[in-house]
C-alpha cells in the first residue's frame, strides 16, 4: 500500500481549502502542505497499526501484522490452523482478547535477531506474533514451576559415591 497517495490528497485538499482566502493564505497553505509529508505518513501508520492491533485481537490466535518497506506498508494476515488453535489454547493463559495492547521497544543483539527472524518464518508466523506467543509461554507460572522442580528433582545424578 503506498501512502503517498493518500498524503497527496491531504495536501491538496489543504490547498484547495485556503484558495477560499487570500493570496497570503494560499501562500501559507502551500507551504503547510509541502511539509505534511512526514507528519501525514506517521499519522497513517499509526491508524493503520491500530487497525491490524485491532483486527489481530478478533483473529485470534491469527494475527494481522504491519510491515514497513521503504515508504511502502505492507499487511500480513497468518491464519491459524486447527493445530495451532488447540496449541494456543492448551499454552497459553493470557487473555490474547483482551481489547488493550502496550507498544514496547525490544532491543535484541543482531544474532538473536536473526534467530527469531528464522524461527518465526519456520512457524510460518509474523516475529511479533512469535514473541508475543513466546512471552505468554513463559510467564505461564505453572510451567515456570514445573521447569523448577524438575532441574531440582531429576533422576540423574553427578558427583562420587563411597
Amino acid at each position: 500500500m503506498e501512502l503517498g497517495t493518500y498524503v497527496n490528497d491531504l495536501q491538496s485538499q489543504l490547498v484547495a481549502a485556503a484558495e477560499n482566502g487570500n493570496d497570503e493564505v494560499t501562500a501559507i497553505a502551500e507551504r503547510l502542505a509541502s511539509g505534511l509529508d512526514a507528519t501525514a505518513r506517521l499519522v497513517l501508520l499509526d491508524a493503520l497499526s491500530a487497525a491490524a492491533g485491532e483486527i489481530t485481537r478478533e483473529l485470534a490466535p491469527g494475527s494481522v501484522d504491519l510491515r514497513l518497506r521503504g515508504r511502502e506498508v505492507e499487511f500480513v494476515v497468518v491464519h491459524a490452523t486447527p493445530e495451532a488453535d488447540a496449541d494456543s489454547a492448551a499454552e497459553a493463559s493470557v487473555d490474547l482478547d483482551e481489547p488493550s495492547t502496550s507498544r514496547t521497544t525490544l532491543r535484541l543483539p543482531d544474532a538473536l535477531k536473526a534467530r527469531v527472524d528464522d524461527a518465526a518464518a519456520a512457524d510460518g508466523l509474523s516475529v511479533n506474533t512469535w514473541l508475543v506467543r513466546a512471552i505468554a509461554t513463559a510467564v505461564q507460572p505453572k510451567q515456570r514451576r514445573s521447569a523448577q522442580r524438575t532441574s531440582r528433582t531429576g533422576d540423574s545424578f553427578a558427583g562420587w559415591a563411597r
